[in-house]
């Protein structure tokens, strides 16, 4: 990579990368300089994006790992340190959306949206502290970053979107503390809150749903992956005198 690339040797872990916001962003910081650890549950599209990234001159690997598991969470932690001896950055962009009648939801949706959106996020984010605030102490930079994907569903609540709020205001709440907790080890917490975005998100949702939403949202321009990927990059390339606590993106359209 360019020595003038900002991120040049650091390493950057990302969930979620095998689509959508988390694909979009492993791959800009990857250009930036940094190896990149790749996590997903669909293991061919990461590989796929790892070589992807290689082709370019840049560093990526794709573990396996569920990180709905705490201990294969750790796991992944544990292997990104391993192979490139540091963790400078964790973006957490794993997540689900089920929405709809509550009475009607399966529980099993609901389950799946705590388990991803939230206990997964937490998981890692335990696991990569120590070696975040490793990496703040010693690095060049002088400062390590997680940038949390929350929605703008973590500000304002919907109907029918209980539970999914529900996730998303405590990854908002969370990295707030988190900042606040962290601020003085020089490890910055941000959060990201797109609003409509076109991801797979969506495709999910029951069909029922996804008209109802194709309906209501037909003359919004959406938001493009890489529109939220380039506010990430922003984040973590910043100096380390500037912490972005959070930013909130929505469509030029969407009120």
């Amino acid at each position: 990579m360019p020595a003038t690339t900002p991120l040049k040797s650091t390493v950057a872990l990302v969930t979620g990368a095998s689509s959508g916001i988390g694909q979009a962003t492993a791959r800009r910081l990857a250009a930036e300089g940094a190896a990149v650890v790749l996590v997903a549950r669909r293991q061919d599209r990461i590989e796929v994006l790892a070589k992807e990234i290689a082709a370019h001159d840049g560093r990526a690997v794709a573990p396996t790992a569920d990180l709905t598991d705490a201990d294969a969470a750790a796991a992944v932690v544990a292997t990104t340190v391993e192979r490139f001896g540091r963790l400078d950055i964790l973006v957490n962009a794993a997540g689900v959306m089920f929405t709809g009648d509550s009475a009607q939801a399966p529980l099993r949706d609901w389950e799946q949206m705590v388990d991803i959106n939230v206990k997964g996020l937490l998981y890692v984010t335990k696991a990569a502290l120590p070696h975040l605030i490793e990496a703040a102490a010693t690095s060049p930079r002088r400062v390590a970053d997680v940038v949390n994907i929350s929605s703008i569903a973590g500000r304002f609540a919907i109907p029918s979107g209980a539970v999914y709020n529900a996730t998303k205001f405590g990854v908002t709440a969370a990295t707030e503390a988190w900042r606040q907790e962290y601020a003085r080890r020089d490890v910055r917490f941000s959060v990201v809150e797109p609003g409509l975005t076109e991801t797979e998100l969506f495709v999910h949702q029951q069909q029922a749903v996804q008209e109802r939403m194709a309906a209501r949202f037909a003359d919004v321009e959406k938001l493009h992956a890489d529109d939220i990927a380039e506010a990430v990059e922003y984040v973590v390339t910043s100096p380390r005198r500037r912490a972005v606590a959070e930013i909130v993106i929505r469509p030029t359209d969407q009120v």
